[in-house]
């Protein structure tokens, strides 16, 4: 598999150095021939000079760091394998050293900076850093070897097989060019702990002891390079559809399916649209930390098939990687799918689809299918490198919020209560953990519908079983029947916010026992009885715990007035929005994560552009807040 970081051209066709010589329109066999140009943005990242390995292990003090995934267990029996053969070295657990977290090149975090003055205050020689078996840990673990590499600590990171394809990656593309790896033979947590000091003895050992001492080669530094700076506009390769596809497929510039080949001619004609210039910069954006142009957007739009006007929301839904809050848990192996939505006149000039059907709606879909190939190209996403979902993601998805049936029942759109203007545009992207259940309130009785919304709430949360996080931002679909039966007793959103913020509370002991027994990182069990891991729940201001009336759903089953329950959401982490089939009464919770709302900007003379498509001015499409 190519590298996410080196991006290079594992094929080449018909060139010349001189750029301006004539390119063949047809090939020998009259098929269409097509130069195409590269949606890829520049690696912006120096790389660092590495200190060399170490002679030995004698009598080095070496820092074994990390936390995740049974290092409890594997991090001992490191240093009982390290104490054997070196009985003069000095071993530091990570109690008493911390960790760095994920590594900025841009502005390191104070926990980073902490980490590294730590290391060197202690006089660390050698960082080994673990364990890698989830796409976020990854990022976290390989950021405390990147730290230590930063300042002159030669490191060596842990991760489970799949793991070890992204922790190379992450190294290249914060300018490590050789991240080494130590491979675990499985998945940490589905062994016993005989297992994890056998293996770790046997296998993670050796490895260990050779990434810190054997010397660092060209041969390792070329096998991640990353590419060297070109053209932005530089056609790359020149080939029939069927070759474009196949060099778009081997270099990982596709999401599998076929794309629009993109000729400088097709890019060219879809930069009209925007108010940039092709050189300009939209950013630098992790997780590769590519130099992003906007000539780089029309690439990715023209692939994707999407029609040249939607040009602006294209710039926008890019200018949201730089958004952390957004892009964190897009590497997770729960698969967490990107998705967006859109407010103000240029969503229903444009024909961007709120009702029934919406995600499947033709220009939905190409919008979504760009997020996915910008995602790819732009930010530096692979499947199995760092985008680590187990099962996968769902293609991303964009639609639009019914504003018109927001004003209809007296609701304010989503865009407005973020301080936009009724008429501004605005693209709002989010991330989700589900998708399609449904649910239909057989009741118009609002306090009926809120109870209901509120189960819901607390059955869908992030992770398996919502082990993770007690309170998770949410996006909650509501159709426009619904959210005219709740509008009689909550009179806006936030009231509606307000109820369900109090009414939906997961019992203590369900949380328990998920976080128990369904934990993320590590097994629970070894170090406390589910009555222990209660308790110490119940003392955690993150559960924010409290002695409650039964949750109306549970009524029937829970015989005492009252029970120990937990808060499942935050207010001003939850938004709402009217969309969907306006004849069904049908609401849909989608747990997930932070949102960041864009603004769309249009170019001048916008209805000019786009008059000669079809398409009415964009004040027809305006409404006012008054009606």
């Amino acid at each position: 598999m190519a590298s996410a970081a080196s991006a290079e051209l594992l094929l080449s066709g018909p060139a010349c150095d001189d750029q301006s010589c004539p390119i063949p329109t047809v090939d020998e066999n009259n098929q269409p021939v097509y130069a195409i140009v590269s949606p890829v943005g520049y690696h912006a990242v120096d790389r660092i000079e590495q200190p060399p390995r170490l002679d030995t292990l004698e009598g080095k003090r070496i820092a074994l760091v990390g936390g995740s995934f049974m290092a409890s267990v594997t991090h001992d029996e490191l240093k009982q394998c390290i104490l054997a053969k070196y009985p003069t070295a000095e071993i530091y657990m990570f109690q008493e050293v911390g960790s760095s977290g994920p590594y900025s090149v841009f502005g390191q975090s104070q926990q980073t900076r902490a980490f590294q003055s730590r290391l060197q205050a202690l006089g660390i020689d050698a960082v080994i850093s673990g364990n890698c078996g989830c796409g976020l840990c990854t990022t976290k673990e390989s950021g405390t070897a990147i730290a230590a590499e930063y300042i002159g600590i030669p490191a060596v990171t842990i991760g489970a097989p799949t793991f070890i394809a992204q922790i190379h990656s992450t190294g290249v593309n914060r300018g490590v060019p050789v991240l080494r790896t130590a491979e675990y033979p499985g998945a940490f947590a589905s062994h016993s702990e005989e297992e994890l000091r056998r293996n770790t003895r046997e296998i993670l050992w050796p490895q260990v002891e050779e990434a810190l001492t054997a010397p660092l080669t060209q041969a390792e530094a070329d096998q991640y390079a990353a590419a060297g700076r070109r053209p932005y506009d530089e056609a790359v390769y020149t080939g029939t559809f069927e070759e474009v596809q196949e060099f778009c497929q081997i270099n990982e510039w596709t999401d599998g399916l076929p794309v629009v080949p993109p000729t400088d001619a097709a890019v060219r004609e879809y930069l009209r649209f925007t108010l940039y210039d092709p050189s300009d910069t939209l950013g630098i954006f992790p997780v590769a930390y590519r130099e992003c142009t906007v000539y780089a957007v029309a690439v990715n739009a023209v692939m994707a098939g999407v029609p040249k006007e939607m040009m602006p929301v294209c710039i926008a839904l890019t200018q949201a990687l730089d958004n952390g809050e957004w892009r964190r848990p897009l590497s997770s192996t729960h698969g967490w799918s990107p998705y967006a939505w859109l407010n103000g006149p240029v969503s229903r000039q444009l024909g961007i689809d709120c009702g029934q059907g919406m995600i499947s709606e033709q220009k939905n879909k190409q919008l979504g299918r760009f997020v996915d190939l910008i995602m790819l190209n732009l930010g530096g996403y692979y499947v199995k490198e760092n985008r680590m979902g187990t099962y996968g993601y769902l293609t991303p998805f964009v639609f639009a919020e019914d504003e018109e049936a927001c004003l209809r029942i007296g609701w304010t759109p989503y865009h407005v209560l973020q301080g936009y203007g009724l008429n501004d545009n605005t693209v709002t992207v989010a991330s989700a953990l589900a998708w399609g259940n449904n649910v239909t309130p057989a009741a118009e009785d609002p306090e009926q519908i809120m109870q209901l919304m509120a189960f819901d709430i607390t059955e869908k949360q992030q992770n398996g079983l919502g082990n993770t996080n007690p309170q998770v931002y949410r996006t909650i679909l509501i159709t426009e029947p619904v959210a005219g039966d709740l509008v009689r007793t909550y009179a806006d959103k936030g009231e509606l916010e307000d109820a369900l913020v109090a009414a939906a509370r997961r019992p203590l002991y369900m949380r328990a026992y998920a976080n128990y027994w369904a934990n993320t990182g590590s097994v629970q069990s070894d170090r406390y009885t589910l009555e222990e891991y209660y308790r110490r729940l119940l003392r955690s201001e993150a559960e924010q715990a409290e002695e409650t009336e039964v949750p109306a759903w549970l009524k029937g089953v829970a015989r005492q007035q009252k029970i120990w329950t937990i808060a499942t959401m935050n207010k001003g982490e939850t938004a709402f929005l009217i969309a969907g089939d306006s004849a069904r009464n049908k609401f849909m919770v989608l747990p997930g994560g932070g949102t960041i709302t864009i603004e769309i900007r249009l170019p001048e003379a916008w209805d000019a552009l786009i008059a000669p498509m079809g398409y009415e001015p964009l004040s027809h499409f305006e409404l006012d807040g008054k009606d």
